[in-house]
């Protein structure tokens, strides 16, 4: 007999079934339809306002091209220092490069980092997470006392040692970012693991003689990841935030790249007399920061309540 067949066995001789996830057939009642989503989205505008934000920066990411169409590292000296015009939305820098077009481009950079950093904190912290929840014993103690002292430094300090460490450059700082988050993750994965791991239906499986790995692929980490994800979807205003300040100390990728960071960094000396050089870019970060996590925080509660 397979061990498929084991498992649907037990769960069936004992009249329970494993938790579905939302939108599969075994719940039509429960499926997620276009007018639902709408609704979801038209109560609540400012969600719906984020969304877009989410959407344009992704799009900005990767076409900049359709949203700028001058060159971000070619300038006009004759131009420089000109304010936010019809011709210069965010105005131009001391070189005469257009604002606009470095903050549009700038945006690949910078999501390139984050997307990086949120997904080594994701995969690295999420195993560490998994394995001590579901082995238990002296394996969860040693990986939860690293857990600790990942946790017990200020998460910007390591950044800063890490990169360090690893030199300067986009991927670097984006490597030190995630490896700094690896402890919020592999806390809340742990969390979980343990929840579902103590779960009727779990101990169910195993007295019928269900191997661990299908206990783990099949009930475990399916029930367990939603929790995760939606801490990733909340790092990632966190990871552009700390990618954006170690750019700002320098620790990015060389000038001319146009990253957010770098943009802060290089207006900084011309407050005085060009205020948007700082401003905008600083805008526009804290615009997709604040949808990120209005976007997130719709994902870990509101739509199941409305559901």
């Amino acid at each position: 007999m397979s061990q498929s067949l084991v498992d649907d066995e037990a769960e069936a001789a004992l009249g329970l079934a494993r938790p579905v996830e939302a939108g599969s057939p075994a719940e039509p009642g429960r499926r997620a339809d276009a007018p639902q989503v709408l609704r979801f989205l038209l109560r609540r505008p400012g969600l719906l306002l984020s969304a877009a934000v989410l959407v344009l920066v992704v799009l900005a990411s990767f076409r900049p091209d359709l949203f700028a169409s001058q060159d971000p590292l070619k300038g006009v000296p004759s131009q420089n220092f000109r304010g936010p015009s019809g011709s210069h939305w965010f105005g131009t820098d001391e070189l005469g490069r257009d604002v606009f077009s470095r903050v549009v481009h700038g945006a690949q950079l910078s999501l390139k980092a984050t997307l990086i950093a949120v997904l080594v904190a994701f995969v690295v912290g999420g195993l560490l997470g998994v394995v001590a929840g579901f082995v238990g014993r002296w394996v969860d103690d040693v990986l939860m006392r690293f857990v600790d002292v990942l946790l017990s430094i200020p998460a910007l300090f390591l950044s800063l040692a890490l990169v360090t460490a690893l030199g300067y450059g986009t991927v670097k700082v984006a490597v030190a970012v995630g490896v700094a988050s690896v402890a919020s993750f592999a806390r809340v994965a742990r969390a979980e693991v343990l929840r579902i791991r103590q779960a009727v239906f779990v101990e169910a499986s195993r007295s019928c003689g269900a191997r661990w790995y299908s206990v783990l692929g099949r009930h475990v980490l399916p029930n367990a990841a939603g929790p995760v994800i939606v801490l990733a979807t909340l790092d990632f205003g966190a990871s552009i935030l700390a990618v954006s300040a170690l750019s700002f100390l320098g620790y990015g990728a060389p000038p001319p790249a146009p990253e957010w960071g770098t943009l802060i960094s290089d207006g900084r000396n011309y407050l005085a007399n060009a205020w948007w050089l700082t401003a905008l870019p600083g805008l526009a970060i804290a615009a997709t920061v604040l949808a990120t996590n209005r976007v997130a925080r719709a994902l870990d509660g509101e739509w199941s309540r409305q559901r």
